[in-house]
C-alpha cells in the first residue's frame, strides 16, 4: 500500500473512532449550565430579605444545595464559618431544564458598626451514577453578600510594599467600615520597568484586614527604599506612590 493512500486510511479510521467515542459518552457526564442573578448581594439598613434567581440552562434537570457562610479574610485566604445569621429557603431545590428557582434570603443579624460580609455557596447535586456512565460534572457558584450597618460606612486603604528576598508582595490595609474591591493593579518605575500582580489573585479586601497581593517578578526587582506609581480601579481611582520597604 501507498505511504499516503495509507495515511488517508488510518487518518478516517481514527475520525470514525472518535465519533464512536463521543456516541458512547453518557449525556449526563456533560456539565450543566447554571446561572444566577444577581451575581453579588448588597443589602442596605434595614433590608432584612432578598431574592435570588437559579437559572437551569442545560438539558437536564439539576438539584442544588444552598448554604451560607459567614466570610473572612486572614492569612490571605478566604475564610468561610457556617452562620445561621442569614436563612435560606429552599435549602435545596430541583429546576427542571431551562427553568428557575426562587431562593429567599432572610437576613437574622443586622450588621452591627461595620459592614458584615458573608457568602452564599450554591453547589450542584450530581445525579446517581448509571453503570459504565461517565464522569459527573458538578458546578459550585459562590456569591458574595455585603450587609451595610445603620451608620454610613465607606473603605479606607492604604499600601505598601514589601520584598522579601527575590518576592516582591504589594500590602493592602482596609482600616475602614467596608469593603473594597481592587481591580488592574499595576506598579511601574521612573525606568519604564513595569509590574503587575499575579495572576488569580482576589481583588477583595474586606473591612478591617491586611492582605498581601504576590506581585509578578519581570526584570531587576525594586530595592527596600525605592518608590514605585501605584495605580489601580477600586472604589475610586487609586493612583500613588508606594515605597518599597524589606520584609520584617
Amino acid at each position: 500500500m501507498k505511504p499516503c493512500k495509507q495515511s488517508r486510511l488510518m487518518a478516517a479510521a481514527q475520525a470514525v473512532a472518535a465519533i464512536l467515542l463521543l456516541l458512547c459518552i453518557d449525556p449526563l457526564s456533560r456539565a450543566q449550565a447554571l446561572s444566577v442573578s444577581p451575581v453579588n448581594l448588597v443589602l442596605l439598613s434595614g433590608d432584612r430579605s432578598a431574592i435570588l434567581t437559579l437559572t437551569n440552562k442545560g438539558e437536564n434537570e439539576t438539584t442544588v444545595q444552598i448554604r451560607i457562610f459567614a466570610w473572612n479574610q486572614q492569612d490571605d485566604k478566604d475564610q468561610l464559618t457556617e452562620t445561621a445569621a442569614i436563612m435560606a429557603g429552599p435549602p435545596m431545590a430541583t429546576i427542571a431544564p431551562g427553568g428557575n428557582q426562587i431562593i429567599r434570603l432572610l437576613l437574622r443579624q443586622p450588621a452591627q458598626g461595620r459592614e458584615a460580609t458573608y457568602r452564599i455557596l450554591v453547589d450542584q447535586i450530581p445525579p446517581a451514577v448509571k453503570t459504565g456512565g461517565g464522569l459527573q460534572m458538578v458546578l459550585r457558584l459562590s456569591i458574595p453578600v455585603f450587609v451595610q450597618p445603620p451608620t454610613a460606612a465607606s473603605s479606607h486603604l492604604q499600601f505598601r510594599l514589601e520584598r522579601q528576598g527575590e518576592k516582591l508582595f504589594l500590602v493592602g490595609i482596609n482600616d475602614g467600615l467596608r469593603h473594597d474591591l481592587i481591580r488592574g493593579i499595576v506598579l511601574s518605575a521612573g525606568d519604564a520597568r513595569e509590574w503587575k500582580i499575579a495572576p488569580g489573585a482576589s481583588p477583595y479586601i474586606l473591612s478591617g484586614v491586611t492582605r498581601r497581593w504576590p506581585v509578578e517578578v519581570q526584570g531587576a526587582l525594586p530595592l527596600p527604599g525605592e518608590s514605585l506609581r501605584l495605580t489601580a480601579q477600586a472604589g475610586m481611582a487609586i493612583d500613588q506612590e508606594v515605597r518599597v520597604a524589606a520584609a520584617p
